[in-house]
């Protein structure tokens, strides 16, 4: 095969070193710039953007080329990273949470009642408290008019929610099905948050989380290609910090107990031959611990297949086969050069000094490495 010559190419000796492509993280908060959704929808959005600048230029520093926003990102900080005012990966944004009054996404403290609007102050950045399928379906299209790539919605409950329990069903199936049906005529797909096997089984696209399934709602999932996207990372991180955080007892005990059945539930997926994606959804300074992700899910699955999982199984999760989460022609040539055999030794994807290399749509982000020519 004849070899395709380029007058200014760079050539660069990779011996001892794994060329790979740009890692994709399907689970991510950009905007959670403090870990208090309270306390963040409360601060200027202005403020907020200032600060999220840092978050996505950690994200590319540690390889991930492409996230998807899981809630707080807008098509204006889409914008942003595509023209390069800011560093980070591509984003894929789900706008605003769908939540229901008293959700997942409704983060108003119990003291907050009688108002009138949910919409401004107590809601704010991540969340769009919608109840009744009317108001469901004006929502979704909101969202995607305001640039959404994908539809998030709340469909059980939540550690970081003061007041919904983790078995707990959010939402009718009714309104769930009237946010699909917009979902699918804007050609796009529905991610829900869920815990729970009851909120499982009402499944749409991708499960975010998912710690608390059983047997029977994996195989539900399996069968009907029903995406998970486990967030280990983001249970050991606010484990660790969740006290001085000020996160209340039963917030923490809501995270000790899925921390401790996520790797289980990863297994019970893995055995059902459900598609598994990455994830982490972390927030604050937390975003610091994105590549624990790959060694915390060492006890149920080999390295290869938590690498598949963060390029070519979050590829076709949003739609993007072929074109992110490998090396091969026709692809973004969004690639990573790294200091060892990730194979061999996943914890070499932890340091960025172990990752000479990280290149987002053929330009380099960071290049350590002297070219031979």
């Amino acid at each position: 095969m004849g070899e395709m010559q380029v007058d200014d190419a760079q050539v660069f000796d990779l011996a001892g070193r794994t060329l790979m492509p740009g890692l994709i993280d399907a689970h991510v908060h950009v905007t959670a710039t403090v870990p208090d959704f309270f306390k963040l929808s409360l601060m200027p959005r202005s403020l907020v953007t200032a600060q999220a600048k840092d978050v996505l230029a950690g994200m590319l520093d540690r390889g991930f080329t492409t996230v998807r926003d899981a809630g707080g990102a807008d098509a204006g900080l889409v914008e942003a990273v595509a023209s390069g005012v800011f560093a980070g990966p591509r984003l894929f944004i789900a706008g605003r949470a769908l939540s229901q009054t008293g959700g997942h996404g409704d983060t108003r403290p119990a003291f907050f009642q009688n108002m009138g609007c949910v919409c401004c102050g107590a809601v704010g950045i991540l969340g769009h408290v919608a109840d009744g399928v009317s108001e469901v379906r004006r929502a979704a299209c909101e969202e995607i008019r305001n640039g959404a790539h994908q539809i998030k919605v709340m469909a059980g409950g939540g550690i970081s929610s003061p007041n919904d329990p983790l078995e707990g069903t959010q939402y009718s199936i009714e309104e769930l099905t009237a946010i699909v049906q917009e979902a699918t005529a804007a050609r796009t797909y529905v991610m829900a948050h869920a815990y729970s096997p009851e909120a499982i089984l009402r499944a749409v696209r991708s499960i975010e989380h998912g710690n608390l399934l059983d047997e029977a709602s994996a195989q539900a999932m399996a069968e009907a290609g029903t995406f998970l996207v486990p967030t280990l990372a983001t249970y050991a991180a606010i484990a660790r910090n969740g006290e001085q955080l000020g996160w209340s007892t039963v917030m923490r005990e809501k995270t000790d107990r899925v921390k401790d059945q996520g790797v289980e539930a990863l297994r019970i997926a893995r055995a059902a031959g459900v598609k598994i994606g990455f994830g982490t959804d972390l927030l604050g300074d937390m975003h610091l611990s994105q590549s624990d992700e790959f060694t915390l899910r060492l006890p149920a699955m080999p390295a290869a297949e938590i690498l598949w999982s963060a390029t070519v199984v979050n590829a076709e999760l949003i739609g993007q086969p072929g074109r992110l989460g490998t090396v091969a022609a026709g692809a973004h040539a969004d690639l990573l050069v790294v200091d060892g055999n990730p194979l061999e030794d996943v914890t070499v994807l932890h340091q960025a000094a172990r990752m000479p290399v990280v290149m987002k749509a053929g330009r380099f982000h960071r290049c350590e490495l002297p070219a031979l020519n």
